[in-house]
């Protein structure tokens, strides 16, 4: 175990116990594995061998005035505080443009902070002292300055691998979520499952916590691509919509379904698409040109 990644995991305990004796009712944090914190004390004393699983819970806020709640979720990294803290916050009182700003405010502010400092608590105490101004009437809170100057925005494309996508109701949740944000790509069911998806930085983490909550475990992004932009991102798409991705299939459609993908289908669909350098990255495997 390398000294950094233990000096990591400590601190992650750490801020964890504070953050139990700030919320100390239960159900207040919801870890999404109950057991990670032991494990992680297993594996800092040496009777674990195998890495444990980051840390990942949500809590929910009672911001007093006006009186909403808040659910912040939020994804330590093991090398955190070292590596970035994944954050999102979300609230059904907030539409989806005031949502965005909130957490750009949110992701802006947590920025500032240096590599190695701990940041969940000045995360929850930003949010209880700034939230409020989101949840004003939306006409107060977009009324366009006639001075404003053009916004920058993070055109994000993430490659999410999956060791299968089957289930019908996951594969509606997938296409469902995709279709309510302005984002687009693709869901390639079976097995492997890949999903790609694309369209401004906010949209798309909100795609990827939504699809992730509240139990899907054996799924990571395996790469992102992001661009900062002026304008609306339309010219840095690579896909048309979000649809799901149908390809033949080779193995037992019966009992087990256990079919795997044709994946020379699937680097035809990517060339087409111009994201043939993302075949090696998912896959491990240099893609071979049917042109040489």
């Amino acid at each position: 175990m390398s000294a950094s990644m233990k000096e990591c995991l400590q601190l992650q305990l750490l801020e964890m116990e504070m953050l139990f004796s700030m919320f100390p009712n239960q159900g207040e944090v919801k870890l999404e594995d109950v057991n990670v914190l032991t494990n992680i004390k297993r594996y800092l004393e040496g009777t674990r061998e195998a890495l444990p699983p980051k840390i990942e819970f949500v809590i929910t806020l009672q911001i007093e005035e006006p009186k909403v709640k808040i659910d912040l979720q939020v994804t330590m990294p093991h090398s955190y505080p070292y590596a970035a803290l994944q954050l999102f916050g979300r609230s059904s009182e907030l539409d989806r443009q005031q949502q965005l700003l909130l957490n750009k405010g949110l992701t802006s502010y947590i920025g500032t902070f240096d590599p190695g400092e701990l940041c969940v608590c000045a995360a929850i105490q930003w949010l209880q002292d700034n939230s409020a101004s989101y949840f004003l009437n939306r006409k107060l809170v977009y009324e366009p300055s006639t001075q404003a100057k053009p916004v920058k925005n993070t055109f994000l494309r993430m490659w999410i691998y999956s060791h299968h996508i089957y289930q019908q109701d996951l594969r509606k949740k997938i296409l469902d979520v995709g279709k309510r944000l302005d984002v687009t790509g693709f869901c390639m069911t079976g097995k492997p499952g890949i999903i790609c998806v694309e369209g401004f930085k906010e949209h798309c983490e909100e795609f990827w916590h939504t699809i992730r909550y509240p139990n899907w475990k054996h799924i990571s992004c395996k790469h992102a691509e992001s661009v900062e932009t002026e304008g609306n991102g339309e010219d840095l798409r690579l896909f048309d919509s979000f649809e799901e991705l149908l390809l033949e299939a080779h193995g037992d459609y019966g009992l087990r379904n256990d079919y795997h993908m044709n994946l020379g289908q699937f680097l035809e669909f990517l060339k087409k698409h111009k994201s043939e350098h993302v075949f090696q990255i998912l896959f491990g495997i240099e893609s071979k040109s049917s042109d040489s």
